[in-house]
């Protein structure tokens, strides 16, 4: 399993709403708790003997429906472009609150177009798309913190 689809079950849990789901394959165990405010995440590459002997918390099958779920969603937007974020940082849509927001979904954008600002240590640093196309989802609510090299955008460059 990689980063990334341990980027998206994460995902996928905090916006389902469970509070814990625990996930262990042959050499991996995943679980994630959510809480109010705050996503735990623990990952133990290779469980201990004892441990996979003890039956699973959660029940396999959805577990399998995450995962099925999961291939649907990137199969429909494997064809998008991600327009992902330079730096660790807030995401703000609009330079300022009394402004309107820099690109909605539907938009045209061009390689030189600001899409965004990303806060980071008092300075604000304007994120240009690197893609010519259409805005076709936004990934990230505003004023959100958000990870170096995650996805912010998707644009369709057809």
């Amino acid at each position: 399993m990689e980063l990334k689809d341990i980027q998206n079950l994460i995902k996928f849990v905090a916006k389902s709403g469970a509070s814990e789901v625990k996930l262990e394959m042959e050499d991996i165990k995943i679980t994630i708790k959510t809480g109010s405010e705050k996503t735990e995440t623990t990952i133990l590459q290779q469980a201990p003997m004892g441990m996979q002997q003890m039956p699973m918390a959660a029940a396999p099958a959805p577990v399998a429906e995450v995962a099925s779920a999961e291939k649907v969603e990137v199969e429909k937007t494997s064809k998008y472009v991600e327009i992902t974020s330079p730096i660790i940082g807030t995401f703000y849509r609009k330079p300022s609150p009394d402004k309107p927001m820099f690109v909605e979904v539907g938009d045209v954008v061009s390689e030189d177009t600001v899409v965004c600002i990303v806060e980071a240590m008092k300075l604000f640093n304007e994120i240009e798309s690197e893609v010519s196309g259409k805005i076709v989802k936004i990934l990230v609510e505003d004023g959100t913190p958000v990870e170096f090299g995650q996805p912010l955008y998707l644009v369709d460059p057809s």
